[in-house]
């Protein structure tokens, strides 16, 4: 069985400040956990970037070069920058970090789809800061744009032009389907990567049934040319995880996608999730996969070849 690659959504676009004190935001902060989670076994480091000053989600490529340096010259994780950036940007404005930094991987949502994040504002909190409430709220009115289009530009202008490998986020079954179809295009090839992203108001819940189903799926459209990890947003991030490692596949944790490391205890660090997870995999019998054996299997263009 293939070793297994652990990674690590630090900080992403979705939690705000608020929920938890240790969210990181300002660029020391993300670079600081970033390199512990490395430390902790995860290959992979997959990173959005905020405004420092409010912990806005932001794409700004001053932002990026906020961390991205300093986990450069920290570790050797893979860098994995999100194209996605926040449902409520442009797309150009999503892709100016990525398109400047010219990381290994890139991640790709392979669909429009709704992004509800209104149900986190009903618990009532102390807001730190002004736009974190109607943020949430707003939500009930907000699609995520990946168009064809989109995706299609995403993958010339990040992968063809700045040899980018790609995290492709699968939220449901017709995500795998346009996957598929840019494969048969000419503008994907193996080994692919897909990220099933489960547990997102708007995807596909984290249910044992539906990642049977969405991985059944991804055997035949795809055969033996892909690898698949899970992520499941929010409680049931880790029993997910151990689902997906028992099936032979890749894990994803992090804050980006779950605030807790037990249930109603906040976890404090991203690295405390990894070494959650990397013993669970483990006792599982599962060997933890080091960066340079996560590009090789991923055949990724190398950390030199980067733009920080």
């Amino acid at each position: 069985m293939l070793k297994i690659i652990i990674s690590c959504a630090i900080t992403g676009s979705i939690h705000t400040p608020s929920m938890s004190p240790h969210l990181p935001v300002t660029g020391e902060e993300i670079a600081a956990q970033a390199i512990e989670a490395a430390q902790a076994g995860a290959a992979i480091l997959h990173l959005h970037a905020r405004d420092p000053a409010d912990g806005r989600p932001s794409a700004d490529p001053a932002h990026f070069m906020g961390f991205l340096p300093a986990i450069r010259q920290g570790c050797d994780a893979v860098v994995n920058l999100s194209t996605g950036g926040s449902a409520v940007m442009s797309l150009d404005e999503r892709l100016a970090g990525p398109l400047a930094a010219r990381p290994e991987m890139a991640s790709l949502n392979m669909g429009t789809m709704n992004f509800a994040l209104y149900p986190m504002a009903a618990k009532p909190r102390e807001w730190k800061h002004a736009w974190e409430e109607p943020f949430l709220r707003g939500s009930d009115d907000l699609v995520f744009r990946n168009t064809p289009r989109d995706i299609e530009g995403i993958l010339r202008r990040m992968g063809e032009e700045r040899g980018a490998r790609f995290e492709f986020e699968c939220y449901d079954l017709g995500h795998l389907h346009m996957l598929a179809h840019f494969r048969d295009r000419g503008l994907v090839r193996a080994p692919i990567f897909i990220q099933f992203v489960m547990g997102v108001l708007g995807g596909v819940a984290a249910e044992p049934e539906h990642l049977t189903h969405m991985k059944a799926t991804a055997d035949r459209l795809f055969g033996n040319d892909y690898l698949f990890s899970v992520l499941a947003a929010g409680r049931m991030q880790f029993p997910m995880a151990a689902i997906a490692a028992g099936m032979g596949g890749h894990v994803r944790v992090g804050l980006e996608d779950n605030l807790f490391i037990s249930r109603g205890v906040l976890a404090k660090s991203n690295a405390e999730q990894v070494r959650k997870v990397r013993a669970m995999v483990e006792a599982l019998g599962r060997e933890v996969a080091t960066p340079d054996e996560t590009r090789a299997m991923l055949e990724l263009k190398g950390a030199g070849k980067v733009g920080f």
